[in-house]
């Protein structure tokens, strides 16, 4: 698995799916100035769901940045399988907030993955229903939405059975509304099954699964009965598929068991199997009483009779029946991917202004101690610098480093000093070319420096969020 940090989506990536006025409102709008937005907070429906907190739109630009970044790592094969448990916020409308989400990633990121993909497959197995996602989509043959939600009395009381699509989009709708109590059996029952109809009908080329964890036992506003094993299986089943998987986050209201669930998860998508003892960690005494990784179901009453959830099937089956297998695409060129992964780019473009710092994609990957081109606090009263990696230490390798430029300007001062003599009337022209040869130099030692960060980087271990 590799780590990345995603960059932040930018306010025109936000706006490919939400209003201007709404993206601008969310970039302005802070706790000190709440009261200047009055209207447009009842506007936006920012206020009481959706409150006002500082660093708001840097967490809307992280969240989005990141299914963006997952997405073009889909595109350009470099990865099978993209995992953003920062996303997931699928309540979002094009101007408006809802259900504590702001941007939807989702959305955002779907639009990217259809520069590559005739069709997208987004699967919600969060209990509220994705509601801003079927919204967006709503109209397109191009994305089928499918999700699993508790409907009833209940946020954001959307989902129907009957709510099929529109226009285009007609039968590319699909909502599987659940009772409370809903357990590990009958959720399985109900998933594999519509889901094999689903994409043996659609045909995606890719898929994106929000798992929202408050569909498990426990959760504070939750009234499903799912364990991880349960809520994991449905992640199981749908990396079964050959097909470029991205993961979401999504609700979950009960921290400890939302950090068991998406862990769990991310063991699944990477086929590998954890045990079920935690380890100590600093936030071990959160996972008491038992401190383990999976959890007990409770004994809620199961209220989805079998005869409930097949007539779901059997309605959901007569509506995927009515559509074309494979729904054709008009071929056009590929559009420009929002982010851009070319490193050596990255890095190129700050070697050409030696007053920028090095780009934080290559800095990550540096593995001397920040200290290496600087003086060490230590240096020259005896006790040693740094020791890096390799045993050397830091304050000798930048003492080796710096001998080298001041042997030159040694060199060119004597020859300096040699002119001086033999012609005094000259010396003041002299003494101007070397202070600019001096200048000439310390630029050239500048981008130097950044030249042997970036070629340390280059044999670093690569570290970066897909898998």
């Amino acid at each position: 698995m590799e780590v990345y940090r995603p960059s932040k989506a930018y306010s025109e990536d936000m706006t490919r799916f939400h209003s201007d006025e709404y993206v601008k409102f969310l970039k302005n709008v802070r706790p000190d100035n709440m009261h200047e937005f009055n209207k447009q907070m009842q506007r936006f429906n920012v206020g009481e769901d959706c409150p006002v907190f500082d660093g708001l739109f840097e967490f809307c630009q992280l969240s989005a940045g990141g299914s963006i970044a997952a997405a073009v790592k889909l595109n350009k094969q470099q990865t099978d399988i993209a995992i953003n448990w920062g996303g997931g916020l699928h309540h979002a409308k094009k101007s408006e907030a809802s259900g504590f989400c702001y941007i939807n990633d989702i959305v955002i990121g779907i639009l990217e993955l259809l520069k590559y993909h005739q069709r997208v497959l987004y699967v919600d197995i969060d209990i509220h229903h994705g509601d801003g996602v079927e919204e967006a989509f709503y109209t397109t043959d191009r994305v089928m939405t499918v999700s699993f939600h508790k409907y009833g009395e209940y946020f954001p009381g959307t989902g129907d059975l009957k709510d099929i699509g529109a226009g285009r989009g007609k039968y590319y709708a699909v909502n599987c509304p659940l009772r409370d109590g809903m357990d590990d059996d009958c959720y399985e029952r109900i998933f594999k099954p519509v889901v094999t109809k689903v994409m043996e009908t659609f045909r995606p080329g890719a898929v994106v699964l929000q798992c929202g964890a408050d569909s498990l036992c426990g959760d504070r506003l939750g009234c499903f009965n799912l364990s991880l094993k349960g809520h994991g299986k449905c992640v199981e089943f749908i990396r079964s598929f050959p097909l470029p998987l991205l993961l979401v986050g999504g609700g979950g209201y009960t921290i400890r068991n939302v950090a068991r669930c998406w862990t769990n998860e991310t063991s699944i998508a990477l086929a590998t199997e954890i045990p079920n003892d935690l380890p100590y960690n600093d936030y071990y005494e959160y996972f008491g009483p038992d401190f383990k990784l999976h959890i007990s179901p409770s004994n809620m009453a199961n209220q989805n009779t079998n005869e409930y959830l097949e007539h779901i099937k059997t309605k959901l089956f007569e509506n995927l029946r009515m559509i074309p297998h494979c729904p054709s695409v008009q071929m056009q060129d590929i559009p420009d991917d929002i982010v851009d992964f070319d490193e050596n780019d990255a890095v190129a473009k700050d070697l050409a202004d030696p007053d920028k710092r090095i780009s934080i994609m290559a800095a990550d990957k540096a593995i001397m101690p920040n200290n290496e081109f600087f003086d060490d606090p230590e240096e020259g009263s005896g006790l040693g610098g740094t020791t890096l990696r390799s045993g050397k230490s830091a304050s000798r390798d930048v003492q080796n480093h710096r001998d080298q430029p001041k042997r030159a300007r040694t060199d060119e001062d004597a020859s300096s000093s040699t002119t001086k003599s033999n012609s005094k009337e000259g010396s003041g022209s002299k003494k101007s070319d070397s202070t600019s040869d001096k200048r000439s130099e310390s630029k050239s030692d500048f981008v130097e420096k950044w030249r042997l960060i970036y070629l340390k980087s280059q044999r670093s271990n690569r570290t970066g969020a897909s898998c």
